[in-house]
């Protein structure tokens, strides 16, 4: 694709970046055929091919309107678009480039920006815990789209007594909401490591990983919160206190993986990033190599279970082939199903601020799902389980809780 960067956009950082992505971009349009937005919607500016047409406008001088906002709004950021391009279109660090551009240029209207704001402000706060249990309490009254955020609760259980015992020692992400919403899936990410021989703990000052911000209108909040996590990990990590940071939510795992890129401009924090990203590993990806140890501590085998592959894990990271490898040795039965690489609709505050696309989205999910019969349903993120639950009465979990369950523990 020939570009004509704008004056103001030509010999800055994100325009010499914009402008390598764009040129790869050869206008095949087989990003149309995976792309969740433009199969609900038909329309080609809902796509990544029309998304990146109008980035390109945008960086070559044309003023962006909210209708330019609008599209790239919906765009779900799965980056199944990124697993199908022949061209390597890195089409992910393109549109965190518009949408920067985009939010300094438009003005959102008063309901979109007190929404954004309130996300912001609540999920990463330390009220998040007490309103959500309050939530709890009110749940009928409150509407359709909260209350579908407020899946029943499961109790963590018991953990580990003493996890520091253990030679091998690890980090978890202190997730900003995973604690509140669904308590058992750390809880039993701890139990199956500490079955293993792995320690697992949290380090003092990390906190949410960074993406609610992000992808906010709130970049440079991010970073500051992508600091911070790189100082309370780094002199563990480095020191061979610990040997990894296992990340149990694929969301998270995503974003944490990229904090080089983000930070690849800061002189005191790009290094630092690099060889934090080094460290970071999948619940599923850590536990990988010991499969067999797992299974042997597995009292019984899973039944019939459709394994739904977040797009953070399988086009973000792509663990997707880890992951199911990884289930099938530890005994699962799992069910093929159909379009297993799209979206579910969750991406994060997405199906908040966009409930109509996510809720048709979901519904499509969940019916190529229940055609295997599934007993279970499980993932790898806690946003597409609290959204998958919310429209089936099938049991969604996360897998690492199904381990657990099925281990003798003690």
């Amino acid at each position: 694709m020939q570009t004509n960067l704008a004056d103001w956009a030509r010999d800055t950082d994100f325009g010499r970046e914009a402008d390598e992505i764009l040129r790869r971009c050869v206008h095949c349009g087989f990003c149309l055929a995976t792309c969740p937005t433009y199969q609900i919607l038909g329309d080609e500016l809902d796509s990544p091919r029309g998304r990146i047409y109008q980035m390109k406008e945008v960086l070559e001088g044309a003023e962006p309107s909210m209708v330019t906002q609008q599209h790239l709004d919906r765009c779900l950021t799965c980056r199944n678009c990124e697993t199908t391009c022949p061209s390597g279109v890195k089409y992910g660090e393109l549109v965190d480039i518009g949408r920067q551009i985009v939010s300094e240029r438009v003005r959102r209207p008063l309901g979109q920006r007190l929404l954004r704001e309130t996300l912001r402000r609540l999920l990463g706060s330390s009220w998040f815990t007490p309103l959500y249990r309050l939530g709890r309490l009110v749940r009928p009254a409150l509407p359709p789209v909260l209350r579908a955020k407020m899946p029943e609760a499961r109790p963590a259980g018991a953990l580990p007594a003493d996890p520091r015992r253990h030679a091998r020692q690890v980090l978890m992400l202190s997730n900003c909401v995973q604690p509140a919403m669904m308590p058992s899936i750390d809880a039993a990410t701890m139990r199956v490591l500490d079955a293993v021989g792995v320690g697992a703990r949290f380090a003092a000052g990390s906190g949410c990983c960074g993406a609610i911000n992000f992808h906010l209108d709130a970049q440079e909040a991010a970073r500051d919160q992508m600091r911070r996590n790189i100082d309370a990990w780094l002199p563990l990590i480095e020191s061979g206190e610990v040997e990894a940071v296992v990340i149990n939510a694929s969301g998270c795992g995503g974003m944490v993986r990229e904090y080089a890129h983000h930070l690849r401009h800061d002189p005191a924090y790009a290094d630092k990033a690099a060889r934090v990203d080094e460290h970071v590993k999948d619940v599923a990806e850590f536990l990988a190599p010991m499969a067999a140890d797992v299974r042997a501590r597995m009292r019984t085998a899973p039944g019939r279970t459709a394994f739904h592959p977040p797009c953070t894990l399988q086009h973000w990271q792509g663990l997707r082939p880890v992951t199911e490898r990884l289930l099938a040795d530890l005994g699962f039965d799992l069910q093929l199903f159909a379009d297993s690489h799209l979206c579910c609709g969750s991406a994060g505050t997405y199906s908040i601020t966009q409930p109509q696309l996510s809720k048709a989205l979901r519904d499509r999910k969940l019916e190529a799902i229940a055609q295997t019969l599934p007993e279970r349903i499980v993932s790898a993120n806690i946003g597409c389980i609290t959204h998958l639950q919310s429209g089936t009465q099938a049991p969604v979990r996360h897998w690492i809780e199904v381990v657990d369950e099925a281990m003798a523990h003690g």
